[in-house]
């Protein structure tokens, strides 16, 4: 077992990290002040060709794995960009895997050179405010007319649909009464038309210049050449896509664990009281030397769940476990970066109290710690299901 990066994985983080350099902490400082999407990051790593770093070669993108995924979004975030950063291109990286599983080959050359070149970007539409978690409960409803699909109903908690033009959108196209299983649940990719939908910004604690937002869809067509895969099948199809995401969540909540890390020891190194640096404090560094151990052992969870993922092995009970433990870890790497900084980790300037807001995201999103654990009993330890 070779635990060092192999020379492709090396290349990897010094090219993201030659591209992330222009965008400094004070690019991301300006950028959590004025909000505003970063076009210009977003257009520098689309350039670069690693748009498409998971999308396969014959449609302009790199073919690589889950794991060399995680290894650039860990490389964005631990470059200060943080959650601001990585989720100016996060959806690029897993949000149309179903399409790239189960779409046909026309729909792959109509929709995927677009999002990997950057001409196009997307969000993802499934949460509702009524059903949470709770999938299978959606209400937003597609129902057929001829060769359209008319949608009424209501996302929430959508990220970049601000400025994204397409949508990859669940909704119901059969009555849940009449279902079984996972069955009446349908996937579109399709145009975000502003003339039936509307989207109103959730002004929120952290990542300001990556929005999220209320949708409100008010008679939307749909074409059904824009439906992916069967009629009805749709729940089954966005599984495919969880598992890459929280190897993601957990990759972006370890890089920026250690980007406020890395501030933290500097700091403790250069400030002095009593005539000493900080750092030589025990009671500095402590938490600091932990939060290393809690970041290298998460990071080893995310590994090891990319790498059965890329060798299409089970690996539910590893990606849940690495969004839980590498959110936890990020979290705490930076509420100690705060409290290394004292009275100015409370200071914008300083960077790290922008990093304990941003850190919440992997925490809550995209599924909640609680429903992790309740998998992990239920799934790996075959106890009752508790919900």
């Amino acid at each position: 077992m070779d635990f060092r990066a192999t020379p492709d994985q090396q290349h990897i983080q010094d090219a993201i990290e030659k591209v992330c350099a222009p965008f400094d902490a004070d690019y991301w400082l300006r950028k959590d002040r004025e909000g505003g999407f970063p076009f210009d990051f977003h257009k520098a790593l689309a350039d670069a060709g690693w748009l498409g770093i998971a999308m396969p070669e014959e449609y302009g993108g790199a073919g690589l794995g889950i794991s060399e995924a995680a290894l650039m979004m860990h490389t964005i975030s631990a470059s200060g960009a943080g959650l601001s950063g990585a989720s100016a291109v996060h959806m690029n990286i897993f949000g149309l895997h179903p399409v790239v599983v189960f779409g046909t080959a026309e729909q792959k050359k109509r929709w995927l050179p677009p999002l990997i070149e950057g001409k196009d970007r997307a969000c993802f539409g499934v949460t509702e405010p009524n059903s949470g978690l709770n999938t299978l409960k959606l209400k937003t409803r597609a129902v057929r007319q001829g060769d359209d699909y008319v949608v009424h109903g209501q996302k929430v908690w959508i990220s970049t649909a601000q400025v994204a033009n397409k949508i990859l959108l669940l909704a119901r196209t059969k009555n849940a009464e009449e279902c079984k299983g996972t069955e009446g649940l349908s996937l579109f990719y399709t145009d975000l038309d502003r003339a039936t939908i509307e989207v109103r910004e959730i002004e929120k604690l952290g990542r300001k210049c990556v929005d999220s937002n209320q949708v409100f869809i008010d008679g939307l067509r749909i074409p059904v050449e824009d439906r992916v895969g069967e009629e009805g099948e749709g729940f089954s199809y966005i599984l495919h896509g969880l598992n890459p995401e929280r190897i993601l969540i957990a990759s972006e909540a370890i890089g920026l664990g250690r980007a406020a890390l890395k501030r933290a020891a500097g700091y403790a190194n250069e400030r002095e009281v009593f005539g000493r640096p900080i750092g030589q404090n025990q009671g500095i560094q402590h938490p600091l030397a932990k939060s290393w151990m809690e970041l290298e052992a998460a990071h080893l969870m995310v590994q090891k769940a990319a790498w059965l993922y890329d060798q299409g092995l089970p690996c539910g009970a590893e990606a849940n476990s690495a969004k839980f433990l590498g959110a936890e870890a990020g979290y705490h790497a930076c509420e100690n970066a705060i409290f290394t900084h004292g009275g100015m980790g409370y200071a914008k300037e300083y960077h790290v109290e922008r990093y304990l807001r941003e850190s919440w995201i992997p925490r809550l999103a995209p599924v909640s710690p609680q429903l992790i654990l309740c998998f992990i009993a239920e799934k790996v330890l075959g106890l009752p299901k508790s919900y």
